[in-house]
């Protein structure tokens, strides 16, 4: 387990790290993320006894790294993957290390196994490529089959092979029961891998959360729906809009998307108002709209705005932007005094019951 209470990393007048406090617990693989310069690294340094804190303290299973009588078997680390001795070969550099933590060198060949560099144990080291280099650091980290994993960055470089092997040797790192702490900037393979997140700006701790609950927390789910009637699209989109919490993008001629509404509720409707559907699928927030509401306001580096050509979206109850065919989709075409008779949606359910990320500033 690792412990954080108030960390804290100050250089000069810039504050790399604030006050960070939580528990990475065993048994489950942590995803660390933040955008660049938002203290990552340092807060791995810290751990690690690398860096020291300007205040609080970073404990492995208690105690601080320093006072750790066999550190590479308590807890193991990838922070560098090209740190070591280029001109030793992959097992030399693997036998320095194991003689020097008492680790018995049968072991040496075990983790170049694991990690698929035993056809190249004796190359030396300089002569890899990046993503060789990644398997040989993992290998590292592993040589002293601790309980603590840390990993900053350990997918760099490798092939979608390589991608896939490092997802399960860390899951199944954490069904052992170990601790797993591991920071990627990709989000994709991040949200098949995590269980748990923590996400940082600014060197503040914004979400410290279930991968759920994160993901629960971005943009709400939407509707696509394809139809292959012109006029029977519009008719629905304007059927949609007329509903109070609804806003509805087209995407294609063909296609809308809905927000606001679940999928049976759109499948019900286009079926009580006898439209043809070639397409209805619902699409969750991904990992990458969650975590970029998250750090909206913590991006040190980057540009801000809306990507130039994306859709905006309708809302019901306002009037609403041109369709594909140049007509407001938004526009009811029922004639003053028409009645109409509501289909069954129910009102969209409030925000009241859900159990919201903790974002702490």
């Amino acid at each position: 387990m690792i412990t954080l209470r108030g960390l804290t990393k100050r250089y000069g007048g810039t504050t790399a790290v604030d006050g960070m406090t939580l528990d990475i617990t065993e048994g489950r693989v942590t995803g660390f993320l933040g955008p660049n310069g938002a203290g990552k690294s340092t807060t791995m340094r810290m751990i690690l006894g690398l860096d020291h804190p300007t205040e609080g303290q970073a404990l492995i299973n208690g105690k601080p790294y320093s006072s750790l009588r066999h550190p590479v078997r308590e807890v193991g680390a990838l922070l560098d993957a090209k740190a070591l001795h280029p001109g030793r070969s992959a097992r030399a550099h693997l036998r320095a290390m194991a003689r020097s933590n008492g680790i018995p060198v049968r072991r040496v060949d075990e983790v170049l196994e694991e990690v698929g560099l035993a056809t190249v144990a004796h190359r030396r080291a300089g002569a890899f490529s990046l993503g060789m280099h990644q398997r040989l650091g993992v290998a590292g980290a592993l040589l002293g089959d601790p309980r603590v994993l840390i990993f900053d960055e350990p997918v760099n470089g490798l092939d979608p092979d390589g991608v896939l092997w490092v997802r399960e040797l860390v899951r199944s790192l954490a069904t052992e029961g170990r601790t797993v702490f591991l920071s990627s900037h990709l989000m994709s393979e991040m949200q098949l891998t995590a269980d748990h997140l923590v996400v940082i700006g600014r060197g503040r701790l914004l979400a410290d959360a279930p991968i759920a609950h994160v993901l629960a927390s971005g943009a709400p789910a939407r509707v696509r729906v394809r139809c292959p009637r012109p006029d029977e699209i519009h008719a629905l989109a304007d059927e949609l809009l007329s509903y109070d919490g609804t806003q509805v993008a087209w995407s294609s001629p063909d296609e809308l998307v809905v927000m606001g509404r679940t999928v049976e509720e759109v499948g019900d409707l286009a079926h009580e108002r006898g439209v043809r559907l070639h397409g209805l699928s619902e699409e969750t927030a991904s990992l990458e709209q969650a975590y970029r509401e998250l750090t909206s306001d913590a991006v040190e580096y980057g540009t801000h705005g809306r990507a130039p050509g994306a859709p905006e979206a309708a809302s019901g109850g306002h009037e609403a932007a041109s369709g594909p065919h140049g007509r407001a989709s938004g526009t009811s075409r029922r004639g003053p005094g028409t009645s109409h008779t509501a289909p069954r949606i129910p009102a969209r359910k409030g925000r009241e019951g859900r159990t919201d990320v903790d974002h702490r500033h």
